[in-house]
């Protein structure tokens, strides 16, 4: 049942560099190389595969031997390790491409929220978004783990071996794998902003706490959104922060944090410019 509350809430994040991970990603995603229409296109795989092979090796013709990807699909799919007592926070999304707005993001999490880790669920395939512009699974983990550069910061395609694009299916199976570990949704307002859309969006809610992080143009948006106003109620103040991940879902906090406009569809498009 939906609820109310006033509480208002915010993170005071910890400062610093974030040295590295902008820079690879604007860098990377020239490789993954999209077509005028938006579309990916398959034959720049080896050219990301192989950025730091010699120019002089050649591509095998089609059909040819090539050399297996560095992800095997058997580590594709494998989840991470955890053991009873983890508080490990949870950033699913495409990652089309992973840029320093997610690095960002976890990072403030690990930080403010407690958190041992943070999984990057690389999805894939989200059904709100166009399949024609997606890169492979495995491009996608590998520019993710290149990105998160952090021992605490863990990029896993276990939602492939699952068989459901859906959130709701992936908590209920990390529920029952993993039991006795505290799982925090990670999240941006934007997507706070469009949460009614998800499959079974209420019972998200119940299944993990949520931490939604600000991101600019979003805030109102997202805190008018049916998902905050059926939750406001379940909404905690910013100095509970530390203890969300303790709390009985459904719980939430809106996060101030450092504010990053990055967005994977911007970086493609980006990537796609004359330079």
């Amino acid at each position: 049942m939906c609820t109310e509350t006033t509480a208002l809430v915010g993170i005071a994040p910890q400062t610093g560099d974030l040295p590295g991970p902008f820079a690879i990603a604007v860098a990377t995603i020239a490789a993954l190389g999209y077509d005028g229409a938006g579309r990916w296109v398959k034959g720049s795989i080896h050219q990301l595969l192989t950025a730091n092979v010699p120019q002089t090796a050649a591509r095998p013709a089609k059909g040819a031997n090539e050399a297996p990807l560095k992800i095997p699909p058997a580590t594709v799919v494998r989840a991470p390790p955890a053991f009873a007592g983890m508080a490990i926070g949870l950033l699913g999304g495409s990652f089309n491409p992973a840029h320093a707005g997610h690095r960002l993001i976890s990072v403030v999490a690990l930080q403010g929220l407690g958190l041992d880790r943070v999984w990057w669920l690389v999805s894939p395939g989200n059904p709100l978004k166009d399949p024609a512009v997606l890169a492979p699974l495995e491009v996608r983990l590998e520019l993710a783990a290149k990105v998160a550069g952090h021992p605490r910061i863990i990029a896993t395609g276990l939602e492939a071996g699952l068989g459901s694009p859906y959130t709701i299916d992936t908590l209920g199976y990390l529920r029952r794998r993993y039991r006795g570990v505290r799982f925090v949704w990670l999240m941006g307002a934007d997507n706070l902003a469009g949460l009614h859309h998800w499959r079974d969006w209420r019972a998200i809610m119940h299944l993990a706490q949520v931490a939604v992080f600000d991101r600019p143009g979003w805030r109102y948006r997202a805190l008018a959104s049916p998902a905050a106003t059926c939750f406001r109620r379940q909404r905690l103040a910013g100095h509970q922060a530390g203890g969300l991940a303790r709390r009985h879902p459904p719980a939430w906090i809106f996060a101030g944090s450092r504010l990053s406009a990055l967005s994977s569809s911007e970086l493609r498009a980006g990537a796609e410019q004359p330079t």
